[in-house]
């Protein structure tokens, strides 16, 4: 049954437990890792990069895993290679492909604390990201936690948690893309940003498939 009561049409959900890690490089390539513990795919990780002149490139460590990315989100270049992240205490190591990057996290501060103590069950809803999209909006510039996303799908991001970032550093193959540096202009891999200032979101993304 493809259809709910009414005629309205059951939209088949996905949902991806997990980290994102958002930073610009002194250089003014943006970078924003995935690092996802429970999927549809499996545990994996995937990076989005917008360089300076405005290209955008996906490194992903499947095909399968490509494909569904590269279905919601715009890129102009994707390209499959291993992708590992390893967390230390505070400090992350990411290497994918011809990026090298690590970066460190610092103690969370009141919009963490917030969001810790917002029940599991209410922040994995996609009902609490319709209400909180106004305030994240308001307060953090080009985020948004609900919009439409390509192949006719639509997303609900639910955070519960959130770290800064205060150090970090990133190189792709032979070029260093420098130090750490505020997401700024936005990236514009679909309808919304990560947060300006660099920091790593704990959250629930939900993403509802077009009808078939």
């Amino acid at each position: 049954m493809n259809r709910m009561f009414g005629g309205a049409v059951r939209r088949p959900r996905l949902r991806f437990d997990g980290w994102i890690a958002g930073m610009g490089t002194s250089s003014g390539t943006r970078i924003v890792l995935g690092h996802w513990q429970r999927s549809p795919f499996g545990a994996f990780s995937d990076v989005m990069l917008e360089r300076a002149d405005g290209e955008r490139l996906l490194l992903a460590p499947t095909q399968e895993v490509a494909d569904f990315i590269s279905g919601t989100y715009v890129f102009d270049t994707v390209r499959v290679v291993p992708v590992g992240v390893n967390v230390t205490d505070h400090t992350w190591t990411v290497a994918a492909g011809p990026l090298d990057l690590w970066f460190a996290t610092g103690r969370r501060g009141l919009p963490g604390l917030v969001l810790r103590a917002v029940p599991g069950a209410l922040a994995r809803s996609p009902a609490w990201s319709i209400l909180t999209d106004p305030l994240a909006r308001l307060l953090l510039s080009g985020v948004r936690t609900r919009g439409s996303a390509g192949g006719g799908r639509r997303e609900w991001y639910g955070a519960r948690d959130l770290l800064p970032i205060h150090a970090g550093s990133a190189a792709f193959g032979s070029a260093d893309l420098g130090v750490m540096a505020p997401v700024e202009p936005p990236v514009r891999f679909g309808f919304g940003s990560t947060p300006s200032k660099p920091a790593v979101t704990r959250v629930t993304t939900t993403v509802a498939l077009a009808p078939e």
